[in-house]
């Protein structure tokens, strides 16, 4: 936090509107116990505010002025209520339309009403991306950013980033198979993570074998 990390005072601030990354539960209390009302939106640069949270803290609710599907990536299908999906957006505003557009999020709808009062569609929230891509303290991440690194240390085989939260801040830990380990690679392979992500993380140093072979390059286990 600001206040806590810099010493600044920030009690002129009662109310704030936070989008571009996570923001659980366990985060709002810190910034209510310091006297700020914060509420999450989503959106994004092409259609603007897709779905915002109200004083319900239920789920967020979709911009009336827009149409949302959650479908099955890669199929446009719709999923079964409840199901996770890709958020498919379609804005009939004249001057910038939008048919089905396939944002690469995932979300699932909610069931019912919001407390509130509010009768639009809602959603669960951001809850990750359908080509893997994920976002850590705000930046997205890529399968093709791990690809990279792989491509500039030969003796590793597979890779695996892998999300989480220490406190209230994003974590990455990229684990990496190798028969050549050693705390030289390890330092390599940091310094090839912020490089190509522009983020810095842990290296985890895994025998030949050991990661899943089933495709995954990015497990966000937030």
């Amino acid at each position: 936090m600001p206040q806590r990390a810099g010493g600044r005072d920030v009690s002129s601030i009662k109310r704030a509107l936070v989008s571009g990354a996570a923001f659980p539960p366990s985060l709002q209390a810190e910034i209510k116990a310091r006297g700020i009302d914060a509420y999450q939106a989503f959106g994004t640069a092409d259609l603007g505010l897709i779905a915002f949270e109200t004083e319900a803290r239920d789920g967020m609710v979709v911009n009336e002025d827009l149409i949302m599907e959650i479908v099955r990536p890669g199929t446009g299908d719709p999923v079964a209520p409840g199901d996770v999906g890709e958020i498919v957006v379609t804005s009939l505003d004249p001057h910038h339309p939008w048919i089905r557009l396939a944002l690469g999020d995932l979300t699932a709808a909610l069931p019912g009403t919001s407390p509130c009062g509010r009768t639009n569609m809602r959603i669960k929230g951001w809850m990750g991306r359908a080509d893997q891509t994920t976002k850590v303290k705000g930046m997205f991440v890529r399968p093709e950013q791990i690809a990279e690194i792989g491509k500039r240390h030969s003796a590793l085989g597979r890779l695996r980033l892998v999300v989480t939260r220490q406190g209230e801040a994003d974590a990455m830990t990229l684990r990496a198979e190798t028969a050549a380990a050693s705390d030289a690679l390890r330092e390599k392979i940091a310094a090839s993570l912020r490089a190509v992500t522009k983020l810095g993380g842990n290296v985890e140093l895994v025998s030949p074998g050991a990661l899943p072979n089933d495709g995954k390059v990015i497990a966000d286990e937030r």
